[in-house]
Formats: C-alpha cells, structure tokens, sequence
C-alpha cells in the first residue's frame, strides 16, 4: 500500500505542473491580445479535445513502455514497430492501392483484401510475435535489451519500406468507419484518450492486484532475489514485452488512423521516445520496479500541454523537443534527490 500512496503523490505532482503551465499560457494570450479574452484559444473547446485525443494517442504506447521499463528494461523498437503495423492495416484492406504501385501489383506475401477486423487480428499476431521475439533474445540468449530493441528499430523499419516500396499508403473513404475509431468522442471525451484510459484501469488493476503485476514489480527491483524467491523471471519479462509490442502495433495504427495515412519512412518515427518519456514523466523509475499507470496518463499530458503551450508562447516549434528533454531531465533529477533524501533518513543512526 505504502507504494501505491508513494505513486498517487507522485501523480498529483505532476498534475499540479500541468496546472499552471496552462493557465500561463492561456495569460499570456489574453496579454498578447491586449487583455481581450475571446482570442484566447489555448482553452477553446477545439483545443482542448485535440490535446485530450493526441494525450490518449501517446499514452495508449506510453503505457506498454510504462510495463517494460517497470522490468528494468527498455524497448526502443516501438516507433519502428508502429510504422510497420501503420503501413500494414491500409495494405491488408486495400492491397495494390497508392500510387505509383501499378493496377495488378499485390503486397508481398499477400493477395487480400481482407476486412478490417481480420486485419486487426493480424496485426494483433504480428505484435505478439516481436514481443515475444525480444523477450526471448533478451530472456535466453541474455541480451541487453537495448541492444535487441536497437536492432528491432532498423529491422522494423526496413521491413516497412521495402514492403511498401517506400510509398505512402491510405485508408480512402471507403473506411471512414475505421477512422471514427480516433475521430469519435465517448463520454464527451475523444475515444483515444477513453481506450488509453481503460487500458490504464485494467493495468493498473493487473499491476497491482494481481500476482503477475507484483511479480513484476519485484522483478524490477531486484530480479536476483526475485529468482531466488521462485517468481519466473523469464517469462514475466517475455510478457512484459509482447504487451509493450502489442500498445506499439495498436498505436501504430491509431496514428495512421488519425492521419488517414502513413508513410513507411517517417510514420512514428521517434514515437519510442515519447512513450519513454510519458511513462517517465508519469512517476516510472528506470531503475525498474516502479510503475504508476494513472501517472503515465498524467505524465503524457503534462507533455502534450507543455508542447503545445511552446507552440502559443510563439516558441520555435523546433524547440518542442528541447522543453520535452528539459522536463524529463528534471523529473529524473528530482526523483534521484527525492530517493536519496529517503534512504538517509531509513539510515539508521550512528
């Protein structure tokens, strides 16, 4: 219990960051437009249910990297693996479409089409299988994670581009259905922030009450003793990974969705980055052992406000990066002084 206390402390932190970092931005607006509130649209209806479904967006593969990093582990193939499966569902349901690809071409190995939900079977099976992949590597050939998933981020890729011709591929509106998927609203909230929301809830509920999620916290904190204590190390690690490849190939998509295309080069390129961060930001240790799923979703959107606030604050966008860098760096800072703080005074004294 006291873990669970330490992590919603933590997450009311970061909510209470998020705060004033908006009302700042909404201030400057009216200052800049000489006090005149109606051209304040950093808290127009508009913006706040862009920001609210792009925080969804990011948190549905902040989450899956929130479950690996909580091993002790990192999975740097998720971008890659997002592009993959991006380009994948537009061509398993609209195979030879996207120019220049010429009437007749079919997709390698494949001759469809075939309807959407068979596709996000395949899609599901294909994610399933790179966790269980870099589980494996990692579990029994004893290779660093960061090395395996390095490698994944080039293969993946690769795989992506030369499947595709390197061409961009698209829905069309012959699947406007799909694409409501993102584009809807649910409870008066965007239906990405509601999906990444109930996977954080049936998270949360695993992680914490369940005996797989505290196997895995305790392998996060010290898997040697986790060994010893007869927890299967291995294949909590295995699982860990094929949930953090499945948030990465069903995010993949959802961003495709949310662009109505994807291009196999850039699409998600990166994105493991920002899944690292939310889930850093959101109160995970990187040591491992330690895992908040509602901070994640916290953590996400104090991420997305402070980027976009960047963007209202006539900041070069360019400098979005650096504000995320910046604010990850100093969550690492004050979470090492806040640990150190906390083992002096466990110190027991001379």
């Amino acid at each position: 219990m006291p873990s669970i206390l330490r992590s919603h402390q933590k997450s009311l932190g970061i909510l209470a960051l998020i705060i004033p970092i908006f009302f700042a931005t909404c201030l400057y607006q009216a200052a800049s437009s000489g006090w005149d509130w109606s051209k304040v649209t950093f808290w127009s209806s508009g913006k706040l249910s862009s920001m609210t479904r792009y925080t969804g967006l990011y948190a549905i593969i902040a989450i899956g990297a929130a479950v690996v990093i909580a091993t002790g582990g990192v999975d740097l193939s998720m971008g890659a693996l997002m592009g993959l499966t991006g380009v994948l569902m537009p061509m398993l349901i609209r195979p030879g479409q996207g120019s220049p690809i010429k009437a007749g071409d079919t997709v390698p190995f494949f001759s469809g089409p075939i309807d959407p939900s068979s596709a996000w079977i395949v899609i599901l099976c294909i994610s399933l299988f790179v966790g269980w992949l870099h589980g494996m590597l990692i579990t029994k050939l004893k290779l660093q994670p960061f090395l395996v998933t390095l490698c994944g981020l080039f293969i993946y890729r690769g795989i992506a581009m030369t499947i595709t011709k390197e061409n961009t591929k698209g829905f069309g509106e012959e699947f406007s259905g799909m694409k409501e998927l993102v584009k809807s609203s649910a409870l008066g909230l965007p239906m990405p922030f509601v999906i990444a929301v109930i996977i954080a809830v049936v998270m949360a509920v695993a992680m914490h009450r369940t005996v797989f999620g505290r196997h895995l916290l305790a392998l996060g904190r010290n898997e040697q003793a986790a060994s010893f204590s007869g927890i299967r190390t291995d294949r909590i690690k295995i699982v860990a990974y094929m949930l953090c490849a499945v948030a990465a190939g069903f995010g993949g998509v959802m961003f495709a969705l949310d662009g109505n295309s994807a291009a196999p080069s850039d699409h998600c390129q990166g994105y493991e980055l920002y899944a690292i961060a939310g889930a850093v930001l959101g109160g995970c240790s990187l040591r491992g052992g330690e895992c908040s799923l509602t901070g994640v979703i916290i953590g996400t959107a104090l991420m997305q406000v402070a980027a976009d606030a960047v963007f209202f604050l006539n900041v070069p966008n360019s400098f979005r990066l650096s504000v995320i860098g910046l604010m990850v760096l100093l969550q690492i800072v004050v979470g090492e002084l806040l640990r150190r703080s906390a083992a002096r005074r466990q110190r027991p004294a001379a």
